[in-house]
């Protein structure tokens, strides 16, 4: 679709009254303090690029490239102003007009490829468990990485042996009464890095009633791909998946991930497949979407077993900002987290700041999202916390690296893996 003609960026730009409260609610502006970090300053940035003021250039995308997408700007906007779609679109624009041999080979070839990410990220296990890892970091190797890379590669310190699809049946029979046939959308984040994530999620919702099919022909859901300049294959990925999904009779389509609900919301699907012949079925299929925590509570308003014994531990939560801004779920991971055994939740002082991780933007802007952390670490450990909880992969990534940079004694959780043993069976004896 032509830039131009790209609905927010049609309609939205003149929308702005440059009142600034964007400013006052942006974690990027906060550290950089320049009108051009600031979301209106990335509204007249595409304004300019789309009355030509501007040349798609990639000096542009590295201004528009700070901003994290986190959302947070469009969720405070009074204007109603969907600030991160005209930054995505404006970079899809500069990307065509600079297309690049590694975001070809990253972003098409890599990662539309589930079987090839995951044997990449196999090798990268390899490396870790060999020390070949260690040693490259210690033999100064690593510095020649492009970019952010250099110092980023230390946040992927702890990769798995195994997905999460490796340890998970394509089809779970409902334990008990059947309530529900439920899609698994299994991103990339949970099955290549929290792999426990998904045998935890398959083993409560079986447990609760659900017979849960994980389709072999998922792919990514195409957060990554926006996020840079991707859009193409994003659209792609997304009626891929949509065409899989909508195959199976599905009550409830089921993702454990903020990233992936999100991108897989009738808003994102708008955003992308809007207009276009799949677009229909684009929004049925958006319409049976929904956040795990959000179905645990409010379709199974499931009952947690009991158990007088359970060890008492302070829990805090952390709000993605891909439920928190973009869907408005809040209180359902804290309604979920309240009804675990022995779980006592205490607030932080800004949970809903973003933690500076946003898919690919601490691996590309490394300096910048580890001073969007170190702020949100601050927060977070002035709860005395245990444990530090949250819905997202990208988020657990983040705050692992958080907990592990200011050597905080607190483990990092999605709440499903607090809640699963109070069923009575180990995750790891789920699939096979």
């Amino acid at each position: 679709m032509e830039f131009k003609k790209i609905p927010p960026v049609r309609d939205q730009i003149m929308k702005c009254v440059r009142c600034g409260k964007c400013r006052s609610v942006c974690p990027v502006f906060e550290e950089i303090r320049n009108e051009t970090a600031a979301p209106r300053g990335q509204v007249f940035m595409v304004q300019m690029l789309r009355d030509g003021k501007v040349k798609p250039e990639n000096k542009v995308n590295e201004r528009l490239t700070n901003c994290l997408l986190c959302e947070t700007c469009s969720a405070n906007c009074p204007s109603g102003i969907d600030v991160h779609e005209l930054n995505a679109a404006a970079r899809a624009y500069i990307y065509e007009q600079n297309p690049s041999t590694t975001k070809e080979l990253v972003f098409d070839t890599l990662w539309t490829r589930p079987g090839l990410l995951r044997t990449s990220t196999r090798l990268m296990w390899g490396a870790q468990k060999t020390g070949l890892q260690k040693l490259a970091r210690n033999l100064g190797l690593t510095k020649l990485l492009p970019g952010d890379l250099s110092r980023a590669e230390k946040i992927l310190t702890s990769v798995p042996g195994r997905s999460g699809r490796s340890l998970i049946k394509e089809v779970n029979p409902a334990q008990g009464q059947k309530k529900f046939r439920v899609g698994y959308f299994l991103g990339c984040g949970t099955d290549l890095l929290h792999p426990n994530v998904a045998r935890a999620t398959v083993a409560v919702l079986t447990r609760n009633g659900c017979e849960v099919i994980v389709p072999q022909e998922t792919r990514c859901c195409g957060q990554p791909h926006i996020a840079n300049g991707k859009l193409d294959t994003a659209r792609k990925l997304a009626a891929h998946n949509v065409k899989i999904f909508n195959s199976y009779d599905f009550d409830y389509i089921v993702t454990d991930c903020a990233s992936c609900s999100a991108a897989l919301s009738h808003k994102n699907m708008q955003f992308l497949l809007g207009g276009l012949k799949i677009e229909d079925q684009a929004m049925a299929f958006s319409d049976r979407v929904m956040d795990l925590t959000k179905f645990l509570v409010e379709v199974l308003d499931i009952k947690v077993p009991e158990d007088p014994a359970a060890d008492k531990v302070k829990v805090t939560y952390h709000d993605p900002c891909h439920l928190a801004n973009a869907q408005g779920i809040k209180k359902q991971p804290r309604e979920l987290l309240n009804r675990i055994p022995g779980v006592e939740l205490v607030e932080m002082s800004e949970a809903n700041r973003c933690c500076g991780g946003s898919g690919t933007y601490s691996l590309t802007h490394y300096d910048l999202s580890m001073k969007i952390l170190d702020r949100k670490m601050d927060s977070a450990m002035e709860t005395g916390a245990q444990i530090l909880a949250t819905c997202c992969p990208s988020c657990m990534m983040q705050l692992q690296h958080g907990v592990n940079r200011h050597k905080w004694n607190c483990q990092v959780k999605h709440p499903i893996e607090l809640l699963e043993p109070f069923y009575g069976k180990n995750p790891a004896e789920i699939g096979g």
